[in-house]
């Protein structure tokens, strides 16, 4: 009996709250956003206003598991999120000010603000920031309080969560991937940065936020089987033009370079075509 693989298609859309910053993706349901549109999208505190960058569309993944759109954002949302852009540009000019007067070793990263509405907790703000060790900001938080009229919050970032929310460029010229893309954190190791036979030096492989590149993850675990199955530098091996010595990996080409005994020049050859299993296979069948 033959099985049928029914996949079952959806939309999805993509959305930011701020320009060039992180993606959130999101089932339209019947809404239809374009690119540049303002929609609601649903939060922990209520329904935000977000961009459309990402115009709906048709996918092969599951997107049941996707929160959905409220609706299109209208004139009254927009007055909203205007008011709300307002009192957190007015509360970080307050906290760089404050800080600066308390004389705390603190950076201002960003600011969250939750407006006051019918029925809820009252205004909020949430002062993201960075420092070199913990810092004591009792008397911070209560000035803070009494210049902004509202129940304030400080949140101490890691450097990595820093440059998450602030974004930037990379190295590689293209936006921090913590920014964009990158969901979760995973280890990173110097050991990945020696088996891709890059230069330990703190400035070619650290990112924006000064810790090592999380893009040396992506490819160590090609690195890791390269160097399980083709031949150590130095191990002699055939190959199609002839007998020759191993002196170099190109793991990018998935090849070696072979200094050849004939002549002592160097040729790049394919893993597969100097690997001893290979090898063993084609004598015994031919």
């Amino acid at each position: 009996m033959t099985r049928v693989t029914v996949i079952r298609m959806g939309m999805l859309c993509a959305v930011s709250f701020n320009r060039y910053g992180r993606l959130f993706y999101f089932d339209p349901g019947d809404l239809r956003p374009q690119v540049g549109d303002r929609v609601l999208v649903p939060t922990d505190d209520g329904p935000e206003v977000a961009e459309c960058v990402w115009a709906a569309q048709w996918v092969t993944e599951e997107t049941e598991g996707f929160p959905r759109l409220v609706a299109m954002a209208g004139d009254d949302d927009m007055r909203r999120d205007e008011l709300l852009r307002k009192r957190k540009a007015e509360a970080k000019v307050a906290a760089k000010r404050l800080i600066r007067d308390h004389e705390l070793p603190m950076k201002v990263v960003a600011v969250d603000h939750v407006l006051d509405s019918e029925g809820g907790s009252g205004a909020r703000t949430t002062i993201y920031f960075t420092a070199p060790h913990r810092v004591d900001f009792r008397s911070l938080v209560r000035d803070l309080g009494a210049t902004l009229h509202c129940r304030v919050e400080l949140r101490q970032l890691s450097a990595r969560d820093s440059a998450r929310v602030q974004g930037g460029i990379g190295s590689c010229g293209r936006d921090l991937c913590c920014a964009t893309f990158l969901n979760d954190f995973e280890p990173v190791t110097i050991r990945m940065a020696k088996d891709q036979d890059l230069p330990l030096n703190p400035l070619r492989i650290s990112g924006a936020c000064g810790r090592l590149m999380c893009c040396l993850k992506y490819e160590h675990p090609l690195y890791q089987q390269f160097q399980a199955t083709a031949p150590a530098v130095g191990a002699r091996v055939s190959t199609p033009d002839g007998d020759g010595r191993v002196v170099g990996h190109s793991v990018p080409r998935d090849s070696v370079i072979v200094r050849m005994d004939a002549d002592g020049s160097r040729c790049s050859c394919s893993r597969a075509s100097v690997c001893g299993s290979r090898q063993a296979y084609e004598e015994r069948h031919g």
